[in-house]
């Protein structure tokens, strides 16, 4: 049981940078993977970025290796999405997401069948 909430989305320009937060309610947040997911009008949701229970592995999507870092603390119920050199192809509803299940890699992480998520924060990245 966890509800979560996004927030940092705005507007920015291409190749800037902005970090998006994602709060858990409840005392039992590492006991969740964490996922942000994102959506276009007419695109499914497509998986982002994915991290284990204690950080001890990270998941990324092509499109963003080497420009988006997932991040977690337990302690503070808090997922981070950092992006960096953003793209007008990011602009995107992103939505966080948890699940109690394990999953040991990218195949399970990728999948948008997690247990709880949030309501989603619009990032928009003009030229």
């Amino acid at each position: 049981q966890v509800q979560l909430v996004e927030s940092g989305g705005g507007a920015v320009q291409a190749g800037g940078s902005m970090i998006l937060s994602c709060t858990g309610s409840g005392r039992t947040f590492h006991s969740y993977r964490l996922a942000w997911f994102r959506q276009t009008p007419g695109k499914e949701r497509e998986f982002v970025a994915g991290i284990s229970f204690e950080s001890e592995a990270t998941y990324y999507t092509d499109t963003v290796k080497g420009r988006f870092t997932i991040s977690r603390d337990n302690r503070q119920n808090t997922l981070w999405l950092q992006m960096n050199s953003l793209r007008p192809e990011d602009t995107a509803v992103y939505y966080c997401a948890a699940d109690a299940a394990y999953c040991p890699d990218y195949e399970c992480y990728k999948r948008p069948t997690y247990d709880y998520w949030g309501q989603g924060t619009q990032v928009t990245v003009s030229s």
